[in-house]
């Protein structure tokens, strides 16, 4: 492989973090938004919260690209495939983040909200202050996880025109007919980027359970 297709490569690859960057904070603001919601103790707002969740955990997240890249168009909203992806993979990472942190807050002890109320705390200092801290501490080994599933979702972006690392591969594969060559420097480009993730997020898992005991 020439150092101009490896450039290309890494030039595909700059896309996959910068729309992997932009999907998990953007999931990351509304998904608490999600999270907070799902456990609100207001029936309505919390129902509508899982209708949201099961919509993107019940549907593929392709056909949630689709449905932004080509959909929207219908109602006279035309955006190009960055816009696209990136509000794609926003609204995606927000309904499993909003789950995982849903989760998380549900498994704060409940004597923290008991202490929380005995001290006339209400619901947002007491959120803010005593639950999400503890809430999130608990989930970072699930939120890394969902990371790293994101990060290889990225490829799906490719079906929809946008060029991150997956795509750059096949353009370089077709323009050099040597496929095995290509696919393997990718597969080890997202290896690259996965794997100290995914030992990052085994080491908390394995941390925070022997704090448990």
């Amino acid at each position: 492989m020439s150092g101009q297709e490896l450039l290309f490569l890494l030039s595909g690859l700059k896309w996959t973090l910068a729309l992997s960057a932009v999907g998990f904070v953007g999931g990351a603001i509304f998904g608490l938004l999600i999270a907070l919601a799902r456990t609100s103790p207001n029936k309505t707002i919390a129902k509508a919260a899982e209708y949201y969740i099961g919509i993107f955990q019940g549907t593929p997240l392709l056909m949630q690209l689709f449905v932004v890249y080509f959909g929207l168009p219908l109602i006279g909203l035309r955006l190009d495939a960055w816009i696209a992806v990136a509000i794609g993979f926003t609204l995606h990472a927000s309904a499993y983040l909003g789950e995982i942190w849903r989760g998380a807050i549900q498994a704060v002890p409940r004597g923290q909200t008991e202490a929380a109320n005995a001290l006339a705390l209400k619901y947002w200092p007491r959120t803010r202050d005593i639950i999400l801290p503890q809430a999130l501490r608990i989930s970072l080994p699930a939120t890394i996880g969902f990371l790293v599933q994101l990060i290889k979702g990225t490829s799906l972006a490719a079906l929809v025109g946008f060029t991150e690392l997956s795509l750059a591969g096949k353009f370089i594969a077709n323009q050099t007919f040597r496929p095995l060559v290509v696919y393997g420097v990718v597969g080890i480009l997202y290896f690259l980027i996965c794997w100290p993730l995914s030992l990052y997020g085994a080491r908390l898992e394995r941390k925070f359970a022997a704090a448990s005991r």
